[in-house]
């Protein structure tokens, strides 16, 4: 894969968040995914954890009935994947950092279903972790071809939280009633609360949901015309989101993917950012800089990653340490589980400690504790 410039990465990205209101567009982003990295295929889907039935799927084009019986396989038996869904959010995974030349192509899964079709190796990518969603997005290659490199899995992993936004915003809404074509009136007919904003977070318009929400000021509310969140924490972080929206597609990252925007004792109300760029099917609803949907009725608790990164401008990598360090492991437990170094993490720990207003660990296991009250004190973040 050639070097990927910002404009082809920001084009991309524009492209999954169409896809929140037009999912016939998956196969499409999924066939840009594949030229970019130089695989043979690459497929998306998004699944209910409790039934494990599918929500979205999606892939480029390949051979149907042998994608389809991918699903004769358990878990354990096509190597890599297994780890890919235990391992972290947003870090893809190859199936040759998993295991060796050798015991791949030992494998019955190599022999049976891969080699037959001259494919080689996989690079999945855990991309939605909730209580009852899990999504993964994975690229498989051909065998003539070399290993997945760096530069291949870091352009994957900056793809992993833009569609994560786009399908968990695709997830709640009625797809009959959205379509490429959504205008401004048909947000009054949608279950979820939508509110539209400018970049500066004045509200622009709100539908009957929504209306219902800012007219009692719980979870959110309006103040001289601006959309506000009822703490100074959540409603800074609730319009940071919203002016990196307006910024560009790329710009976002994990900002404003699953923000949660109810106090404890109240119903759990969740806010997803979607940004309206210019030249997109989501321009329909400019002059607005940005949708926010909000989740009152599904249990989709946001990975704790998209928290922490939203409310105290954390990198991705800080955001794990804090995760894993609020798992109660030390801090070589910590840098094993990251594949860092300890001196690696003893950086990430300083500049963690000054973005969150702490000094020990201690404090981080009951920061990353408290973030899940918010949103269902039955539901550990940490899961």
């Amino acid at each position: 894969m050639n070097a990927v410039n910002d404009q082809i990465l920001s084009s991309i990205i524009g492209d999954i968040y169409d896809c929140a209101l037009s999912p016939e567009g998956w196969g499409d982003v999924m066939t840009r995914i594949t030229k970019t990295v130089d695989a043979a295929y690459t497929t998306i889907a998004l699944t209910s954890i409790s039934d494990s039935r599918g929500r979205f799927a999606a892939h480029s084009p390949w051979d149907l009935a042998r994608l389809q019986s991918l699903q004769d396989y358990d878990l354990d038996e096509i190597p890599g994947l297994l780890a890919a869904v235990m391992g972290d959010i947003d870090q893809p995974l190859t199936t040759l950092s998993v295991v060796s030349e050798a015991q791949l192509a030992q494998s019955a899964f190599f022999q049976d279903w891969a080699q037959p079709q001259g494919l080689r190796e996989g690079c999945t990518t855990k991309f939605v972790h909730t209580p009852d969603r899990i999504g993964l997005f994975s690229c498989t290659t051909w065998a003539d071809r070399r290993r997945i490199s760096e530069d291949e899995q870091r352009f994957l992993s900056l793809l992993s939280p833009h569609l994560r936004r786009a399908a968990l915003i695709g997830d709640l809404l009625d797809q009959t009633h959205v379509t490429a074509t959504l205008y401004r009136g048909a947000l009054d007919s949608l279950a979820v609360p939508v509110i539209l904003t400018s970049a500066d977070g004045v509200i622009l318009h709100a539908n009957a949901q929504a209306e219902t929400i800012l007219a009692t000021k719980a979870p959110l509310s309006a103040r001289n015309g601006v959309l506000q969140a009822q703490t100074p924490l959540i409603a800074r972080a609730l319009l940071d989101a919203i002016s990196a929206a307006a910024d560009s597609d790329a710009s976002m990252g994990a900002r404003g993917i699953g923000l949660p925007v109810s106090l404890p004792g109240q119903p759990p109300a969740v806010a997803y950012i979607l940004p309206l760029s210019e030249g997109t099917a989501r321009a329909i609803f400019r002059p607005a800089s940005a949708a926010i949907f909000i989740s009152t009725t599904t249990a989709a608790t946001p990975p704790a990653e998209d928290v922490l990164i939203t409310l105290y401008d954390l990198t991705a990598a800080e955001a794990r340490v804090i995760v894993h360090i609020g798992r109660g492991q030390t801090t070589a437990q910590c840098a094993a589980a990251l594949n860092i170094s300890e001196n690696t993490l003893k950086t990430h720990l300083s500049r963690i400690f000054a973005k969150t207003n702490t000094s020990r660990q201690a404090d981080l296991i009951k920061l990353v504790a408290s973030i899940s009250s918010p949103i269902d004190p039955r539901i550990s973040l940490l899961k």
